[in-house]
């Protein structure tokens, strides 16, 4: 009998399109938690190209890898620049008193 071959399953492979990136990224900022907001913006980042976003914020491959991977605690400052330069903003809005509770 043969070995079953596998391979990490990469959440990445399916961030196709620009609305497939929103929409996980705004499915990730519902859950509220920062880690999961951040480990979002990080797959985005893989998604596009990380060498273009640290080209266009200044930060190192390295330092984007770090900052925005699992256990990453990037500076506030380090994720509007990333989300900027993958043509996001950062913005907040009134929380609607019914999903407050």
């Amino acid at each position: 009998m043969s070995k079953l071959k596998t391979r990490k399953w990469d959440f990445v492979e399916h961030l196709n399109t620009e609305e497939d990136m929103l929409l996980y990224l705004e499915a990730c900022a519902e859950d509220g938690d920062p880690g999961l907001i951040v480990a979002a913006l990080g797959d985005i980042a893989r998604a596009r190209n990380i060498s273009q976003l640290s080209a266009a914020t200044g930060i190192s491959r390295q330092g984007i890898y770090k900052a925005f991977s699992e256990g990453g605690n990037p500076r506030f400052d380090t994720v509007v620049k990333a989300a900027s330069a993958l043509g996001l903003r950062v913005q907040f809005t009134p929380v609607d008193q019914h999903d407050a509770a």
